[in-house]
């Protein structure tokens, strides 16, 4: 029996996004074990501790922090709740590797900080005070969990959210204080979305480049950097990738079997909703303090240090700022436009066809999104290069003239190298908006006597515009963030907002990379502001 149009679609999108995945394992394969002795013996370990110690690190102080916020938030009314459980979320907005600038322009010693401190106690040099040294792995997880714990708080808010108000009652009732409440009830309850926030926490560390860089914090990542563009040995890299990949796949893998024979769903008749507590005198400001430290150290000062170094008005108007905007708009936008259209595609094809591959496929390609930018750069790089090369053989048969590389080193490789990223985002969108519509709805189009592309152009799009649209944001903003798969893939003399505030921090000019910093920031803010009001 031949395959229909719907299978075969599915079966492309899949090819398109496991791609880079196969390229990098037939890479590795390919090149020899020469290097691995003199990386056992010198920097790996180092590699791999780092890499480790980060994901652990970040993943447990994330956990706390987004779990403790969110049950406060909550459970609990307290000064500031209303505009806190939203401001909680706008460090999304913020890249780790812009708190990382911000934090170390902050605390170093021409810094706010030890500025203050010479000028209140006369001191006149480093020499006449000791300071803690701020670009330490201890400042890379601070600065990581700062921009990460809104995954958790999210996760764990809506988890908590969904559970009736009568458990927590019941347990009061029967002499439960707050913290057996909480250790003994809430947290059982949410522990599924809290190992998937931190899931998703530990992936995000493993895949920064950006911060752990600038905080001289070698990584698995940053070991990528160096041995595909320092020592020029890509089989090398790819191996690290692999290693990289091994990480993914047994973080995923207990992620999952951590939920395998979780029970967390309530009665539906018993379903009453989480009514706030309210909480007075010590107790109320502890809450509201509590919930208050992330917000400060995740947004406002990442973003108070890159206002206070723009008020440069000619850094604003130079033409690499402008254009550095427009690759940003460029690659980001039709990157999110093909993550959505294929989304859309993959996901209306499954519910379709009456084939069991394209459900079988569904869920292997959000495999993407938990693949490191740095490791999908290689990925993307050799299959765009061997298509390359054939187009280039087939022209010059054809016609005598070599056309020279069609596709790699030019922005198309960055816009497959999101697409693959994210698209798990559109992907997963699509699949939760389409669930919501009654069958009923396509059923009566096709009666009337649309075709299956009529009855989702007719009925499921114009129902899933929001949700589509939110995703849209959500990718882009995604694709304007994304730095390790760009500095490795662009184009020479290819600036995007986040290579731009890469290369001007990097120099140690903070005032030159803020206001490519606040346009990135301010991308998110929107991005973010779309997502709260769709969760209320």
């Amino acid at each position: 029996m031949r395959p229909d149009g719907w299978s075969l679609a599915a079966l492309s999108i899949a090819t398109l996004v496991l791609l880079p995945v196969v390229a990098v394992l037939w890479i590795a394969f390919q090149g020899g074990l020469q290097i691995w002795p003199h990386l056992l013996s010198t920097t790996l370990p180092r590699y791999v501790g780092n890499t480790l110690l980060l994901m652990i690190g970040v993943g447990m102080l994330t956990a706390a922090v987004g779990t403790g916020a969110a049950w406060l938030v909550t459970l609990y009314r307290f000064p500031g709740r209303n505009w806190l459980q939203w401001a909680l979320l706008l460090p999304m907005a913020v890249p780790a590797y812009v708190g990382a600038y911000a934090l170390v322009d902050f605390l170093e010693y021409p810094g706010v900080v030890q500025r203050g401190l010479r000028a209140l106690f006369g001191w006149q040099s480093a020499r006449d005070y000791w300071f803690p040294e701020v670009r330490t792995r201890g400042a890379a997880i601070l600065v990581l969990s700062g921009a990460l714990y809104p995954y958790v708080y999210l996760l764990t808010r809506a988890a908590f959210r969904e559970q009736s108000g009568a458990v927590f009652e019941v347990a009061q009732a029967l002499g439960a204080d707050a913290w057996s409440r909480f250790f003994r009830v809430g947290l059982p309850l949410a522990r599924p979305a809290i190992a998937a926030g931190a899931a998703v926490v530990m992936m995000e560390t493993v895949n920064d480049f950006g911060a752990v860089d600038y905080f001289a914090v070698q990584t698995l990542t940053t070991g990528i950097f160096s041995l595909w563009l320092q020592a020029g040995d890509l089989p090398g890299a790819a191996q690290l990738s692999v290693c990289i990949l091994v990480v993914i796949v047994v973080l995923v893998t207990l992620e999952k079997a951590s939920r395998r024979h979780a029970r967390t769903h309530a009665s539906a008749r018993a379903f009453r909703p989480v009514v706030p507590q309210p909480l007075r005198g010590w107790k109320a400001w502890s809450a509201t303090l509590a919930c208050l430290l992330p917000f400060l150290g995740g947004f406002v000062l990442p973003v108070g240090v890159l206002l206070s170094n723009s008020f440069d008005a000619q850094q604003w108007v130079e033409p690499g700022l402008a254009l550095a905007l427009i690759h940003s708009l460029a690659v980001g936008g039709a990157a999110a436009a093909i993550c959505v259209a294929l989304g859309v595609v993959m996901v209306y094809g499954a519910r379709l066809s009456s084939r069991r591959l394209p459900v079988l496929l569904l869920p292997v390609t959000a495999i993407g999104y938990a693949v490191p930018g740095a490791v999908l750069g290689i990925g993307v790089l050799i299959p765009l290069a061997a298509l390359d090369n054939a187009v280039a053989d087939a022209v010059l048969w054809i016609t005598g003239r070599d056309p020279g590389l069609l596709l790699t080193g030019t922005a198309a490789a960055l816009v497959l190298a999101y697409s693959v990223r994210f698209f798990a985002v559109g992907q997963g969108t699509a699949d939760a908006a389409m669930a919501r519509i009654s069958p009923s709805l396509p059923m009566a189009a096709r009666s009337l006597g649309r075709s299956s592309g009529g009855a989702l152009a007719s009925v499921h799009l114009p129902l899933t515009r929001t949700s589509l649209g939110a995703a849209l944001l959500l990718v882009f903003v995604d694709c304007v963030k994304e730095l390790p798969a760009t500095l490795l893939l662009r184009p020479f003399s290819f600036d995007t907002l986040a290579t731009r505030v890469h290369a001007k921090a990097s120099l140690e000019n903070l005032s030159e990379a803020a206001p490519a910093a606040l346009t990135i920031t301010l991308v998110g803010l929107v991005a973010t502001a779309l997502l709260a009001r769709t969760s209320r």
